[in-house]
């Protein structure tokens, strides 16, 4: 495994090492030993999810001010624009966002730790998008903030206006969103 340092050490880019030949590949998505080597992260994953989008759908940016979740994500058809956004008013990279390509074909991962507002624009025809969670869903903490908030100023690469659901069109301002110590 690769690991690849983001502008916010915490946020980590993996590659896994693929194995591959006239008859496809193989690759380990996830190894809990290897993982916590490459990465100096000891977290238990306790839930799975995986998404399906089309061309354009942008969802985000999503965390849980209690329970928060790390998130491990990866992309298995398609690509998307990934990004996530520190939101621990404690932290040096406070604001910050950083952000990377996901893709069936790169087979990169983010780890997006508990404290990140974390959001994804699909950039293919479609994408399915798979993440390890460290806490259980919790929609009664469930936060969104505005896609486009002006401060964080992420350069999403639309073509369009994006398709939005009625949380992530009616996300909050990162100056009034709840946020980490």
């Amino acid at each position: 495994m690769n690991v690849i340092q983001t502008s916010i050490p915490e946020a980590l880019i993996l590659e896994p090492k693929v194995f591959g030949d006239e008859r496809g590949f193989f690759y380990e998505s996830y190894n809990e030993r290897e993982f916590s080597k490459y990465t100096g992260v000891n977290v238990r994953f306790v839930q799975d999810n995986h998404s399906r989008s089309a061309k354009n759908v942008l969802r985000g940016l999503h965390y849980q001010i209690q329970q928060p979740q790390g998130k491990l994500v990866r992309v298995t058809v398609g690509e998307v624009y990934d990004v996530a956004v520190d939101i621990r008013r404690s932290s040096p990279t406070f604001g910050k966002w950083t952000a990377t390509v996901l893709s069936d074909q790169n087979k990169r991962m983010l780890w997006v730790p508990p404290g990140f507002a974390h959001g994804f624009l699909v950039t293919s025809d479609y994408a399915e998008f798979i993440y390890k969670t460290t806490d259980y869903w919790a929609p009664a903490f469930e936060r969104c903030i505005a896609w486009n908030d002006p401060e964080l100023a992420i350069p999403w690469p639309l073509q369009g206006e994006p398709a939005l659901s009625n949380k992530d069109r009616n996300g909050l301002p990162f100056k009034t969103s709840e946020v980490f110590p």
